[in-house]
């Protein structure tokens, strides 16, 4: 998949993951890697970002596999963001169908 692709669409999707239950990086790069191949070292920064712009809040919890694990909580920030960019998703989507079906809406 094009690069720019899944840049674009990375952010959304930790969002949506995140809204349903708190994350660990690794698990939302397993997740995310069901659909679509991503990096281990590309989620990181971004959760960094995210954090630091308030979008999710963290915190450490015990794991049975090793070291605790950092989990990441959205926050009602992170919520409005969620909506606001889903939304924009659903446009754009809608808009780049109808221009590989051919569909002209200002008919």
């Amino acid at each position: 998949m094009n690069v720019q692709f899944k840049k674009g669409v990375l952010e959304l999707c930790v969002l949506i993951l995140t809204s349903h239950k708190d994350r660990y990086g690794y698990e939302l790069v397993e997740e995310i890697s069901k659909k679509f191949e991503i990096s281990e070292g590309g989620i990181y920064p971004l959760l960094r970002r995210m954090t630091k712009e308030e979008l999710f809040s963290t915190y450490l919890s015990e794991s049975k596999e090793g070291p605790p694990r950092k989990y990441y909580a959205i926050t009602n920030k992170g919520l409005l963001l969620k909506d606001e960019l889903l939304k924009e998703w659903n446009h754009f989507t809608q808009g780049v169908q109808e221009i590989i079906h051919g569909e002209d809406s200002h008919d």
